[in-house]
């Protein structure tokens, strides 16, 4: 027997909506699948506005931003070309250009509201200055790692920094933001070694911790430390070296990336970095790796990023993203030319972008990295790349890809 069965409108409409529900969630499915949720930044080639004076930037090794969202870059004058400074040539030779002062400060528009720097009384500026921060009362604070009383040109494999014989900078410098001196720790060509409690050995990188008044240092081109000190009456307070030993001086061999983890820092001891929980990350950049450590130096983890570079390293400088929880760290990443985004709780990379080029978004040598309240990432490069950029914060989405090349803006 033949039986016909009949679907009424309204139940043909609800099978039709839920066939398109369900290609909508197979769809979004899809784009999810294709990477995980993490931050997603834009270059914005706009930022900073052009310098005044006909000034340009040399090597730029530190950048820092302050609770007023500004941006403080830290640069080398001396590594600038002769024609990049035929105005100050007696005669004059050209009407451009001159060296800026070594410290800028910018804000958030990108403009130049203040710029100071260099020797002065009461104080040795380093040969080669390096690094820059600014602490929760404003402080600035600047290390160097210049071997000679003028600057010189570093080793290209900078695991081979750390030799026998005095250097110069064996100190950092604490300031007021209109450049004031306030104190120096450390005497020039007077460090003793990793376990010297009194002197610095070529500092890479300072921070201050809000809730304790402490200096971290790492230290750094020479040393194979990090070390404590109050921050304002420079007395020492700890040290540590890798997995928490106490640094041992003795020059390792070439890296490696098939041998055994060195159980000490190799040169340089590159930057340190705290978050609020109370975590230390430790740049031991010539080793690709992260160390994790507590306030007083017990090891956590660590975790290695492109472990196969060699020469410069992977690890140049580290920050940390400004949700509530911290949830990403930001690497930046000299060698390969990219800043890697990390989960900050497993230290698994997510996604990373940028590419070697000159352009923005790309970048020569990016050695230094901060985040602003906003979230949104400044990076420095160092030896001929020059400059500093700003990367916008646009808000988390999952990752299409794991290597985002170079975030351009789109067309709006």
């Amino acid at each position: 027997m033949k039986r016909t069965y009949y679907i009424g409108a309204g139940l043909v409409a609800i099978i039709g909506a839920l066939a398109v529900g369900s290609h909508l969630l197979e769809k979004r499915a899809v784009v999810e699948a294709a990477g995980v949720p993490a931050p997603r930044f834009e270059v914005d080639p706009m930022w900073p506005k052009p310098l005044p004076n006909h000034w340009v930037i040399g090597s730029v090794i530190g950048v820092a931003a302050d609770s007023n969202d500004h941006i403080w870059i830290i640069h080398r004058t001396g590594s600038l070309d002769p024609k990049e400074q035929y105005l100050t040539m007696k005669p004059r030779a050209a009407d451009c250009c001159a060296a800026a002062p070594p410290i800028l400060e910018f804000n958030e528009d990108g403009d130049l509201i203040g710029s100071w720097g260099g020797p002065g009384q009461g104080y040795e500026w380093p040969a080669s200055n390096h690094g820059i921060d600014v602490d929760f009362k404003g402080n600035v604070w600047i290390g160097g790692n210049g071997r000679g009383a003028r600057p010189a040109p570093l080793a290209h494999d900078e695991s081979k920094m750390g030799g026998a014989g005095s250097v110069h900078d064996s100190m950092v410098l604490k300031f007021t933001q209109s450049g004031k001196f306030l104190m120096q720790i450390g005497k020039p060509n007077m460090s003793k070694g990793s376990n010297d409690v009194e002197n610095l050995r070529l500092p890479a990188k300072t921070l201050v911790d809000p809730k304790t008044n402490e200096l971290y240092v790492a230290d750094g081109y020479g040393n194979r430390r990090v070390i404590v000190f109050d921050a304002d009456t420079g007395k020492y307070k700890r040290h540590w070296g890798a997995y928490g030993h106490k640094p041992d001086d003795t020059q390792l061999p070439p890296y490696n990336p098939n041998d055994p983890p060195a159980q000490q820092f190799r040169t340089p001891v590159h930057c340190v970095d705290l978050a609020k929980d109370g975590l230390l990350y430790v740049c031991d950049r010539t080793n690709d790796r992260i160390q994790v450590f507590r306030t007083d130096g017990k090891f956590v983890k660590e975790a290695f990023i492109e472990k196969n570079t060699l020469g410069d390293g992977s690890v140049f400088d580290i920050a940390l993203s400004k949700d509530p929880q911290q949830k990403y760290l930001y690497v930046a990443d000299g060698s390969n030319m990219k800043v890697h985004v990390l989960d900050r709780q497993t230290l698994t990379e997510l996604t990373s972008f940028g590419d070697g080029g000159r352009q923005p978004g790309q970048f020569y040598a990016v050695h230094s990295i901060a985040t602003d309240s906003k979230g949104n990432i400044f990076t420095t490069e160092t030896y001929h790349g020059q400059r500093v950029q700003k990367f916008v914060y646009r808000g988390i989405a999952p990752v299409a890809k794991k290597d985002q090349g170079v975030v351009w803006p789109p067309r709006r």
